[in-house]
């Protein structure tokens, strides 16, 4: 349970609080999910899943993530930012009656 409501708060990408209760106490996952990172357990379950896989080139597998998971901004689209001018190098404003 604590390891699909992991995976279910990172694909949808919702906040620890919002974890449907199906897989328990959104605070024991959590918790658990940080000891596990702190003291290494989610390696050993990668090494684990990686056992049996392909000597030649399986070693030096990663985990990859896939674009509809992976958030972004929308100010981060990389469009650049026009200052506004300054108003100071304008000079005297003309005031005219009429």
């Amino acid at each position: 349970m604590v390891i699909n409501g992991v995976f279910f708060r990172t694909r949808a990408s919702c906040a620890w609080r919002d974890l449907p209760p199906c897989y328990g106490r959104w605070k024991t996952i959590y918790n658990r999910h940080r000891r596990w990172s702190l003291d290494g357990t989610w390696e050993q379950i990668l090494d684990g899943l990686r056992a049996g896989c392909d000597e030649a080139g399986g070693k030096d597998w990663t985990v990859s993530a896939d674009s509809t998971i992976v958030r972004a901004h929308q100010h981060a689209a990389g469009a650049r930012y026009a200052p506004a001018v300054d108003i100071t190098q304008r000079g005297p404003v003309k005031i005219t009656n009429g």
